[in-house]
């Protein structure tokens, strides 16, 4: 592990031990920054293995950094920008004091310490798809819609909550604004360590070298067939790119969608997972749980126009690109991204 460099530019990683937080510390790495401060509390699961491949100055513990930031001892330290994708992220969380303290204060206490420095320092943190709820008042990242969206559930109020703080606190002004991006349906390598959270690729790839077959949720509503309710599914690191884009000290704050800009079905999804494994499909439909049915986003899709306004100008790997670059990590158990 490298010592910190004074002259190397330094950038913050919450969360670094995750899915995007770790694959967001790899691509830095690939684009040859070492100089990284890798803030998370990986507990007792393997999240820890996706540290290993990482090359980076200094790992804190969440809860340290955050008595840190708090006391000024990163004060004037030369960071220039601070990855905050540590959350508490399971969207079926019944604490909502926990989500909103994990979510929420933790996020307002790191955005006013970046507002408050001599250099300001961008805050580029994670919101969310889940803000949208169902889906009813569109998937658009103007501003004006914020106030009257409407979370299906905790996790997603978390993320909301602070939207709206910095909105009324005019965090996303000025040359160092705070960038809130909400993520779709992300999929990829590093994901292995989430349980119920992992995506539907790499549990239907686990369903398929069980058992043959991938069961999906029927669906209850009548505007939707089995299997076809949609998502925008992006793969991991299309998302790290669009989140190192706001690097650029010319892109302007504020809250970006980040997905494909495209909704596909799950049964496209299982389609190209059978495809990658050189299987026939077989899938099977089994009651969504009651518990889910009120919470459930039938359709899902990202309005891209902003980020791509904001010079964001790489293309996007397709579904079923993505599934195929996946696949082979997945066939490896618990590979991760450099190793």
């Amino acid at each position: 592990m490298p010592h910190r460099s004074k002259n190397a530019p330094c950038y913050v990683i919450t969360g670094a031990a995750g899915f995007i937080g770790s694959a967001l510390a790899y691509r830095l790495n690939q684009l040859g920054h070492e100089n990284l401060i890798l803030v998370d509390a990986p507990g007792s699961d393997a999240r820890w293995k996706n540290l290993v491949p990482l090359q980076y100055a200094d790992y804190v513990d969440r809860k340290d950094f955050l008595d840190r930031i708090q006391s000024g001892r990163f004060d004037d330290s030369g960071i220039e920008a601070v990855f905050h994708l540590g959350a508490i992220s399971s969207t079926t969380e019944a604490d909502v004091a926990l989500l909103l303290k994990n979510n929420f204060e933790y996020t307002k206490v790191l955005a006013q310490w970046c507002q408050s420095q001599k250099k300001p320092v961008r805050l580029v943190y994670a919101s969310s798809a889940a803000t949208y709820g169902d889906g009813s008042l569109g998937y658009d990242d103007d501003h004006a819609v914020v106030p009257r969206l409407r979370p299906l559930n905790g996790y997603g109020y978390s993320k909301q909550l602070f939207d709206q703080w910095a909105l009324r606190h005019g965090a996303f002004e000025g040359p160092a604004g705070a960038v809130g991006l909400k993520y779709f349906n992300v999929y990829g390598p590093n994901e292995y360590h989430k349980g119920d959270m992992k995506s539907m690729v790499a549990k239907a790839h686990a369903q398929i070298l069980a058992e043959g077959r991938v069961k999906l949720f029927k669906s209850h509503r009548p505007d939707y067939r089995d299997g076809e309710q949609m998502r925008d599914f992006l793969h991991v690191m299309d998302a790290v790119d669009m989140t190192l884009h706001f690097l650029h000290p010319e892109a302007l704050g504020g809250l970006y969608n980040v997905g494909t800009g495209e909704a596909r079905t799950w049964l496209d999804m299982m389609r190209a997972v059978f495809a990658a494994m050189g299987r026939e499909p077989h899938i099977e439909f089994v009651e969504m749980p009651e518990v889910l049915r009120g919470k459930y986003q039938y359709f899902t899709k990202a309005d891209i126009s902003k980020i791509r306004a904001a010079g964001y100008e790489k293309p996007i790997q397709s579904l079923e690109e993505g599934v195929a670059a996946y696949v082979p990590y997945l066939d490896q158990d618990e590979r991760v991204l450099g190793w």
